[in-house]
């Protein structure tokens, strides 16, 4: 994959501001003031962070496959309102974008488009075996827990069929497809809250 100056740090601070948001929101606003923030920091950015980084990549990944030009671009804007909602103990994440150029159809563009959710299934199953496994306790179980909830939510939650969430390219171009990847998302957030 070929990447910018601009889109790498795009990426580097949209991945940054959304764990952070996330780390804030894991400490209930004001925990940020306690001593083991740092640690909910690095929880929230291996779980949200590296959600949110994984999913733009591969839209950007598929895309570039097809020979088209894919770049990601932050919304600073969105991303400074979750980090304000974060506070108040809800977030609305709409961290950027990959943007797309070229010779696309429907078909390509909703095969780029569940690309990322499909990715945050894999990482949320991930999570899902690892906890099972393992059955851990401590920051382990936290870290592994946070990252199958937030993954499995990301997943559904970006398959709502509404512009300009990936659900809608993806119902525009297969029904079915949109049907297994929001049921397998909403099922494994559902599991989530009772492993």
């Amino acid at each position: 994959m070929k990447f910018s100056d601009k889109e790498k740090k795009d990426l580097f601070f949209a991945g940054l501001m959304i764990s952070l948001a996330f780390a804030v929101l894991l400490s209930g606003g004001l925990g940020v003031l306690s001593s083991g923030f740092y640690i909910v920091f690095i929880i929230a950015f291996f779980t949200a962070g590296i959600g949110f980084l994984f999913h733009e990549l591969m839209h950007k990944y598929v895309a570039q496959g097809y020979g088209l030009f894919a770049e990601f671009r932050a919304y600073y804007k969105m991303l400074w309102l979750a980090i304000l909602l974060s506070f108040f103990g809800f977030i609305i994440a709409a961290p950027g974008a990959v943007y797309i150029k070229g010779n696309i159809n429907k078909e390509k563009n909703g095969k780029i488009s569940v690309a990322g959710p499909v990715t945050n299934l894999i990482l949320g199953v991930l999570f899902l075996v690892l906890l099972l496994a393992l059955r851990p306790e401590g920051i382990l179980g936290e870290f592994l827990s946070f990252g199958l909830t937030i993954n499995s939510l990301l997943a559904a939650f970006n398959m709502l069929p509404v512009v300009p969430f990936d659900g809608s390219k993806v119902i525009a171009w297969n029904k079915k497809v949109y049907t297994i990847t929001l049921i397998m998302g909403i099922g494994l957030f559902i599991l989530s809250w009772l492993v």
